[in-house]
């Protein structure tokens, strides 16, 4: 037994009660001899002090007293200073003492803890990709994918740039740069408006599929010398350039560097390039949003009114905001329709949902708008038939609508809405209110017959209409926003009337703070700067909205006495020649003259049929704008009709005639009866007024 004591690599130690070492085999005294107070030998000296070479020694001694109180074998790691190394001292109580075994435990402890370190590594590895990954799975577009790899890949990689360059099939396989962070600008605008060159790292990654590290400038240099410019300019030390491969194939590549000279190890060379692979699919997956994003935008762009008309009767402005860049396009829309006898049609709507279903279902409803405004339906009926074109496109559609129809002759205006907030009405001194209508629920689920209100609107008066997203966001309720709109109303009319916006810039006058006639029919600059004040106020950043915007500022004006006249004619075959008579006279005073063959032949027809078909009374009217407009009205709801006339009939031209003598005709129906129209150009030289 001694002799195996004697030639055991492990030290081995006997402790009596009272703590000395009364044996040692040899290589515990190689140990405790050079740790000792006695360089010959440990025998006869306490364990602890034998041991005061090794560091936790005021530990050992508790360990040794624990391990003889409970009988139990003990243990403790301790360090010797003098070679470095960790021990392992393991305490076994036996009768009279206690036995010590010393063990080198310095390589197990390095394996442990390279273990540990590689655990760590692995989770931090595993903790990076899954943070990356959540980053990735919220972004939308491309600049959300460059902004949340930048936010969680370059810290942990001690990075300070970052480039992500998409690849151009259609342009050579040209590389384009979609984001560049952490460049000084001069650096950014070159990299945004020069090409990729066909030999760099960039071209090299995606030729090969693989990535490429280079660690510092002079490697980079002398690896792509014609791009020397463009290294100095970056301010970069190294760099790691990836691949982006989605789907099997690259996309594009990513670059990653650093201000300082950085040598990447494998492990961190190996989490870049899984790193790269999530990079690669979230970026192509904004990019198809992107496009998506970018075909509705231009579809709903194509479908909105490119300009709005500037009629005798109402200028106006608008304006379209969409929702920010992480939400799909949505349905909101406006339109200003001329109708017959200088009146004028407003509308705007908007159809519940995002997407391209919802900019298509937008562009049939303002489609069917013009339609059923051409046929000349009173708002409250107009209503009904969109009511039943929504329900027909689907269940899950629905949209609101507000529908107006502005009369000039006698400054009356007409409203139906379909669940749409209601509109703003500025009255000449300036003061804004909400205009009280019976909104019904959205087209596709109201129930008919809708509300219709009739409000006198004074000339130099607005009226303001707008979508919920102009007024709703992700903060702000329906009733406060309404309130915001109608504060911002009077804000900038404020301004407006006091000299020093709009109204100063342009020269234009204004009326107790109401913008009033800006003297022509082109397009009205102070409408255009109301409509800016007042998204501004509402939707300072694309960013606060959550819904697209719709917003369409006009401003009504009515025909004057002198632009107007009209006559009640007799129920007889004279009323024909009665008309020709009056016509001669008032068109002589209009200085229309070149007008008065036509227009005699126009009304001659126009009166006859009304007293041959129609019922009293009859009624004519003639209209002076930037037309000349020839309206002939009776109690009959009989609808007039051109007929091919045969050549052996006698009658069935009057139409034919009014057709060829008028620009445009028409009839439009009211409960008292019918009124047949006509519009006529009027002379070059001819100013209205």
């Amino acid at each position: 037994m001694d002799t195996a004591l004697q030639h055991m690599a492990d030290g081995f130690l006997l402790v009596d009660g009272d703590w000395r070492i009364f044996y040692a085999n040899p290589a515990a005294e190689r140990l405790f001899r050079t740790a000792g107070r006695r360089a010959d030998t440990a025998v006869g000296l306490l364990l602890w002090e034998a041991a005061e070479g090794f560091r936790r020694n005021g530990e050992l001694e508790q360990r040794c007293r624990d391990a003889a109180e409970s009988g139990e074998p003990n243990g403790i790691d301790v360090r010797r200073p003098s070679d470095g190394h960790w021990y392992h001292l393991r305490l076994v109580p036996v009768p009279d003492g206690m036995s010590v075994y010393v063990s080198d435990i310095d390589e197990a402890r390095i394996q442990e803890a390279e273990a540990t370190r590689t655990r760590h590594r692995a989770v931090q590895r595993g903790e990076r990709i899954k943070n990356l990954t959540v980053a990735l799975s919220g972004a939308l577009t491309v600049q959300d994918v460059v902004a949340a790899v930048a936010r969680r890949v370059l810290p942990p990689f001690g990075a300070s740039g970052l480039t992500i360059g998409v690849l151009e099939e259609s342009r050579a396989n040209r590389v384009r740069i979609v984001g560049a962070i952490g460049y000084p600008d001069s650096f950014t605008a070159m990299v945004e408006t020069e090409p990729v060159p066909a030999v760099s790292p960039v071209a090299d990654v995606l030729q090969a599929g693989a990535p490429l590290f280079v660690d510092t400038v002079e490697e980079h240099i002398r690896r792509y010398p014609h791009m020397a410019q463009r290294v100095h300019a970056s301010g970069k030390k190294s760099w790691a350039f990836l691949p982006l491969i989605a789907s099997g194939r690259p996309i594009g590549a990513c670059s990653i560097s650093f201000s300082e000279h950085r040598r990447l190890d494998d492990a961190e060379r190996t989490l870049l390039m899984a790193l790269s692979g999530l990079i690669a699919q979230a970026l192509e997956r904004a990019r198809l949003h992107d496009a998506d994003r970018d075909r509705a935008r231009e579809l709903q762009r194509g479908l909105l009114p490119r300009d709005l008309p500037a009629l005798p009767g109402l200028t106006a402005a608008a304006r379209y905001l969409p929702a920010g860049e992480a939400t799909d396009v949505g349905g909101d829309w406006y339109d200003v329709l001329p109708l017959s006898s200088g009146r004028v049609a407003l509308v705007i709507g908007d159809v519940m949902g995002h997407g391209l279903t919802e900019a298509a279902t937008m562009g049939r409803l303002r489609t069917a708008v013009r339609t059923l405004a051409d046929l000349e339906l009173a708002p409250d009926d107009l209503l009904v038939h969109l009511n039943d074109l929504v329900a027909d496109l689907g269940e899950d559609l629905y949209a609101t609508c507000l529908y107006a129809v502005y009369d000039p002759t006698d400054a009356w205006c007409t409203f139906a809405a379909a669940g749409h907030p209601p509109p703003v009405l500025v009255d000449p001194s300036g003061s804004a209110r909400f205009i009280d209508l019976e909104p019904n629920s959205p087209l596709g689920v109201a129930d008919p017959p809708f509300e219709t209100s009739r409000l006198h609107v004074p000339d130099g008066s607005l009226l303001v209409l707008y979508t919920d997203g102009l007024a709703v966001t992700a903060t702000r309720p329906m009733g406060r926003g309404m309130d915001m709109l109608k504060a911002a109303l009077d804000k900038a009319l404020e301004h407006v009337g006091s000299g020093a916006g709009p109204a100063a810039e342009t020269g234009v006058p204004t009326e107790h703070g109401v913008p009033t006639d800006h003297g022509g029919l082109g397009p009205d600059p102070l409408l255009d700067r109301l409509c800016d004040t007042l998204t501004d106020a509402l939707l300072p950043s694309p960013s606060d909205a959550t819904d697209d915007a719709a917003l369409l500022v006009a401003r009504p004006r009515s025909f004057r006495a002198s632009d107007m006249a009209s006559w009640t004619l007799p129920e007889d075959p004279l009323a024909a020649g009665k008309a020709r008579a009056l016509i001669r006279e008032q068109l002589a005073d209009w200085h229309l003259d070149d007008l008065v063959m036509a227009t005699e032949l126009i009304v001659s027809e126009l009166v006859t049929n009304a007293v041959r078909y129609g019922r009293g009374p009859i009624r004519l009217r003639l209209l002076r704008s930037d037309s000349l407009v020839c309206e002939v009205s009776d109690g009959s709801l009989t609808t007039p009709h051109v007929r091919r006339a045969a050549e052996t009939d006698e009658g069935g031209r009057g139409l034919q005639l009014v057709m060829a003598l008028s620009h445009r005709w028409g009839a439009r129906y009211e409960a008292a009866g019918k009124f047949v129209w006509t519009e006529q150009q009027l002379p070059a030289a001819a100013v209205a007024g």
